[in-house]
């Protein structure tokens, strides 16, 4: 899988997803085997870069791996102006995001509601792709709903336009994220541009992986939700990939150390109190599979520093390793 000039080390991506891929979980999953990890969204609007949530999203000049950056609006010119600002802070690929669902993206115009404006779609690709030296992507869905699918029509758009790559995630926008993805679409779309095309949507295992690279011929997939509390699950595709083979699940042990790792990298990144709130969510997915009703997490969610949070974990850990060891 090649974007421009870069020549990814897989076919696995992280999926742009906010409040989530910051950097710690970007940097944690790369380690883990992803080829690439797209950032979270960042407004077009210059209005709100002096924002500590902007700012936190704006630092890439000494990340590691490969940097492609999400923006998202509707002017082409202030995307234009986000394109320029993120590349001048580090940025080597600029991802436009035409995928996003949310109503408060989508009543701006931004997003998904995107895909009912093909020429407003071509005037922001132009716009961007006209700004930066850096390759371009584009993030979408297959349509507005299921009865104005265009996105064979918008892939076309953007392969003249010059885009250097699509990711469509099988659903329309007012699917939201309600039923299952479907693949026909993405491989209607690779089969009628040359750029490269990521799949994306419901990919939640390696043997889905597989059957949905062969099904839809697509170049690489972009997994979000899947590797939210599993971010190993990178590894144990690209495993299956070339292997055809099974990876065991990570034992306590390690599920712990990544844990920690990922806990600790969110409490430098953020500071309080925000490290300890964002790392709530994260921690109460890592642990669905071990706390099954929920009893711990509901105790985590009320601790609020850093300290307390680090001690109740490792106490959390070490009674479930010596619950497993008798």
């Amino acid at each position: 899988m090649r974007i421009g000039p870069y020549q990814l080390e897989n076919n696995l991506i992280v999926a742009p997803m906010a409040g989530i891929t910051d950097r710690p979980f970007r940097e944690l999953c790369r380690r883990l085997g992803a080829g690439l990890a797209v950032s979270e969204m960042m407004s077009s609007n210059p209005q709100v870069w002096s924002t500590d949530k902007s700012r936190n999203r704006m630092v890439h000049l000494d990340e590691s791996g490969l940097r492609s950056v999400q923006i998202a609006g509707a002017d082409p010119e202030w995307m234009a102006q986000a394109a320029q600002f993120n590349v001048e802070n580090g940025a080597q690929i600029i991802d436009i995001n035409m995928g996003c669902p949310a109503k408060k993206v989508n009543k701006r115009l931004a997003g998904s509601a995107l895909l009912q404006f093909p020429e407003l779609v071509e005037e922001i690709i132009q716009s961007v792709v006209g700004a930066v030296d850096v390759p371009v992507t584009l993030k979408f869905r297959t349509g507005w709903d299921p009865e104005n699918r265009n996105a064979i029509e918008i892939a076309k758009i953007a392969e003249r336009n010059g885009i250097a790559s699509l990711a469509l995630h099988g659903r329309t926008r007012a699917c939201m994220y309600k039923g299952e993805a479907e693949y026909d679409t993405i491989r209607a779309v690779k089969q009628s541009v040359s750029l490269p095309v990521v799949a994306n949507g419901d990919i939640t295992s390696p043997e889905k992986a597989k059957q949905v690279l062969e099904y839809t011929g697509a170049d690489a997939i972009m997994i979000g939700r899947a590797a939210q509390g599993r971010p190993w699950i990178f590894r144990e595709i690209g495993h299956y990939l070339q292997t055809g083979e099974h990876l065991p699940e990570p034992p306590i042990s390690e599920v712990r150390s990544i844990l920690m790792e990922h806990l600790v990298e969110l409490h430098q990144f953020y500071g309080e109190p925000m490290g300890a709130r964002i790392a709530r969510k994260h921690v109460s997915w890592y642990l669905q599979a071990h706390d099954n009703e929920g009893q711990f997490r509901r105790v985590f969610n009320a601790i609020e520093t850093p300290y307390e949070q680090i001690n109740a974990l490792e106490n959390y850990f070490e009674t479930l390793e010596k619950e497993r060891d008798r």
